[in-house]
């Protein structure tokens, strides 16, 4: 994996999580959690920012970090940082976390 693909990780964030994604800062520290009972994607990673699920990890990046995160000793945790106009105008992506230390860790 490339390095700006880890610096650059999506966070998939429906209509349901738009408040609470508009009321974070433009850096924040995201904490990752698995969703073992997720209906809609067995590999689903919530993202919970502020004390908030704000989103989820973009599911062609959560296959490949699932079970790290499933198994960790402690909650994982890692930077995140709010899209650019640019961002959201060409994906629709308001947020991205940044995994480098999730690889380095690996």
């Amino acid at each position: 994996m490339s390095e700006a693909i880890l610096r650059r990780v999506p966070v998939v964030a429906g209509i349901a999580f738009i408040e609470h994604v508009r009321r974070l800062p433009s850096v924040f520290t995201a904490t990752l959690q698995v969703e073992r009972e997720n209906r809609y994607f067995r590999h689903a990673i919530a993202v919970i920012a502020a004390g908030e699920k704000v989103g989820y990890v973009a599911p062609e990046v959560a296959r490949s970090y699932y079970e790290r995160v499933r198994d960790a000793a402690a909650p994982l945790t890692c930077a995140g940082r709010r899209g650019r106009h640019i961002d959201h105008e060409s994906s629709g992506v308001e947020l991205f976390l940044d995994f480098t230390p999730l690889e380095t860790a690996a």
